[in-house]
């Protein structure tokens, strides 16, 4: 069983998540590192879908608290099935999901699994404040907020659902009220993630994927190992 690690709650800058795992090797250096959360791909058409590589038990027994499923507009009752099978503690909810949806997906989920919804974005401001306001207007109706939705993920808008290693315009988060804490997604590399500084509203995790990657779903661990100690010295 791979040990037990918990995303830390005592230092300021952002946590970090490694998503689009696929070999228990890496997960296991991963997690002696203390990586907050780690994320696994249940999209079939992903080229890092998870269960291609792992079974829902060798998932499940990974003993991490911040292990993220990531679904594309999936329907509710299997989402809730491979969450209890592989024992994922977010469910991140990466397609063009209502906020009906979300709303009975929360009340089907155990109350200790968090969703993380995430806003794909482009280049429109106005679409991105939209998007925030059609997920917290239903919530806010039902009474619900903050209760349904735990997290923001922001992420770069592209067909293939993420993963495609582009950075949208950080300075659109400076033009928009941000309602809860967000990880921020979409090419975070160490050529670029400098600039994160310019951002007001810091992000509460890092989300990094295919600029650390060997090949999609091969992780480049030395790189990330050198990105964690950057995160302490730039996001002060």
């Amino acid at each position: 069983m791979i040990e037990s690690q918990q995303p830390s709650t005592e230092n300021p800058q952002p946590k970090l998540k490694v998503c689009g795992l696929t070999q228990l090797g890496q997960i296991r250096e991963l997690v002696t590192l203390k990586i907050d959360f780690i994320g696994f791909i249940f999209y079939e058409k992903s080229p890092r879908y998870v269960l291609n590589h792992l079974s829902l038990d060798e998932i499940s027994e990974i003993d991490h608290l911040g292990k993220v499923g990531v679904f594309v507009n999936e329907n509710a009752d299997k989402i809730i099935e491979l969450a209890e099978k592989t024992s994922l503690n977010f469910i991140q909810l990466h397609g063009d999901e209502s906020e009906g949806f979300i709303l009975e997906l929360r009340k089907k989920l155990k109350p200790e699994v968090g969703i993380i919804k995430v806003i794909r974005i482009g280049n429109q401001k106005l679409e991105v404040k939209r998007k925030i306001e059609k997920v917290f207007d239903s919530a806010q109706t039902n009474n619900q907020q903050p209760a349904t939705i735990n997290y923001l993920l922001f992420d770069t808008d592209s067909k293939a659902f993420g993963g495609t290693g582009i950075t949208f315009d950080w300075n659109i988060l400076n033009e928009i009220a941000i309602p809860l804490p967000y990880f921020l997604s979409g090419g975070i590399s160490l050529e670029n993630f400098h600039q994160l500084k310019t951002i007001n509203q810091q992000p509460f995790a890092l989300d990094i994927n295919s600029k650390f990657e060997i090949e999609p779903g091969i992780k480049d661990v030395e790189k990330i190992k050198e990105f964690l100690p950057l995160i302490n010295i730039v996001m002060r």
